[in-house]
């Protein structure tokens, strides 16, 4: 940080929480006033956008009050961790009132609030913040002394102004990489949900038409985990799978589970299917054999008839999908009902086409993931880059125009 820079605590340079009678003091009770919930303040916004309004009688007595120019951070759990924070603008008569789970600081005469707005962006100080949080769980706020006590480095307002205009102009271009690099990972994702499903909706001529029963049957044997040839096999459940992709993952043995009631012995030749909503689209191809929970069938397809892979992929199509779902029952926890799974009608070419056709699937389902890690990180990588300019900003090494910035802090 430059030496030329003073540091003051936040409670030096800021009025905390304002005091309501200004309000009462300029309006009427029956006059209105922006209202702005807690899901109205923003992440990554730098200003509200106030949306309702209310009179002042209706909300002065048990919300928290704030004016244009004021700016807001959410203290309780998980906002104030996702950062929802923002500056006052455009409010009814120049007032607001929101949730009591807003801290409100009014910079004085040496400090910008669009300043103090990047300031209490950083990841550092949402950081140091979650470290004093208290109460009950899912009720942790952050602590008054943290905030009112916390240094912010305070150079000359030219030179905060200077810095905000630099910040301004480089979100804003990383604020266009991110909307692009969400629309390709967006894109990514329907590029096999299109393909899959154009496969599963034909109805035109060729292939025929069965019901699943007619090809498929659920034969496996229950058997009980704490034998010695079964102990020491992996155990599946619907949480391993991950959805749509059937990955698995944190496979345990039942030995490991200490598994005591009876499941499923599946094999190579089985495709698992989740039957619990909401937990449908889920289904794996395991290549070991292994015992499933009941929260899944194990499925075997007739080999002369139905290629295990294409079963994989009609049990993750929209249009099978959507039959498992209306023939779930049980509120609470629907399943899919064994006879509904069966009576599900599809059309099946033959059993070449079909190792053709889950093949391409396979191959474009590849694709797709690697485009979806690679504009996911390309996502992760943009934040990280904001921070890191953060940093710059506030240890006195901004000094490049917003290209060069954003250039320098991604090397």
């Amino acid at each position: 940080m430059r030496a030329a820079w003073p540091i003051k605590a936040l409670a030096e340079v800021c009025e905390i929480k304002p005091p309501k009678n200004e309000a009462k003091r300029k309006l009427q009770n029956a006059d209105s006033v922006s209202f702005v919930p807690m899901e109205d303040l923003g992440i990554d916004q730098k200003f509200l956008e106030p949306k309702a309004e209310r009179s002042l009688g209706q909300v002065a007595g048990s919300y928290t009050y704030f004016a244009d120019g004021d700016v807001l951070l959410a203290k309780i759990t998980p906002c104030f961790e996702n950062g929802k924070l923002g500056v006052a603008r455009g409010l009814t008569n120049g007032i607001g009132f929101g949730s009591s789970e807003y801290i409100v600081f009014r910079p004085r005469h040496e400090l910008s609030n669009e300043y103090l707005y990047y300031f209490l962006l950083q990841d550092s100080f949402r950081a140091d913040g979650i470290k004093t949080m208290s109460g009950a769980v899912g009720h942790k706020r952050v602590s008054k002394e943290f905030v009112e006590h916390f240094q912010i480095p305070l150079p000359t307002l030219p030179e905060q102004q200077r810095i905000v205009a630099i910040l301004d102009d480089a979100f804003a271009g990383l604020a266009t990489a991110t909307a692009n690099a969400e629309k390709n990972l967006k894109s990514a994702r329907e590029l096999f949900d299109s393909y899959l499903n154009s496969v599963f909706m034909q109805r035109g001529e060729g292939g025929r038409e069965l019901l699943l029963g007619e090809v498929c049957s659920i034969s496996s044997k229950l058997v009980d985990p704490r034998e010695p040839k079964f102990i020491d096999l992996p155990h599946l459940g619907a949480g391993n799978m991950a959805s749509k992709t059937g990955e698995l993952s944190g496979i345990k043995t039942a030995r490991e589970e200490g598994l005591k009631s009876g499941k499923f012995l599946f094999d190579k030749t089985m495709v698992l299917y989740s039957k619990i909503r909401p937990y449908l689209m889920k289904a794996c191809r395991p290549d070991f054999e292994g015992l499933c929970s009941a929260d899944v069938y194990p499925l075997s397809p007739d080999p002369a008839q139905l290629d295990r892979n294409f079963l994989f992929h009609l049990l993750m199509s929209k249009d099978f999908t959507e039959f498992a779902i209306a023939g779930s029952d049980r509120a609470g926890m629907p399943k899919v009902n064994r006879d509904h799974l069966f009576k599900y009608c599809v059309k099946l070419p033959s059993i070449e086409e079909q190792i053709q056709l889950a093949s391409k699937l396979d191959a474009i389902s590849a694709e797709a993931n690697r485009l979806e890690v690679f504009y996911e990180r390309r996502v992760v990588d943009i934040a990280n880059l904001k921070q890191s300019i953060l940093r710059k900003a506030f240890s006195g090494e901004l000094t490049s125009p917003p290209s060069q910035v954003i250039q320098e802090a991604a090397e």
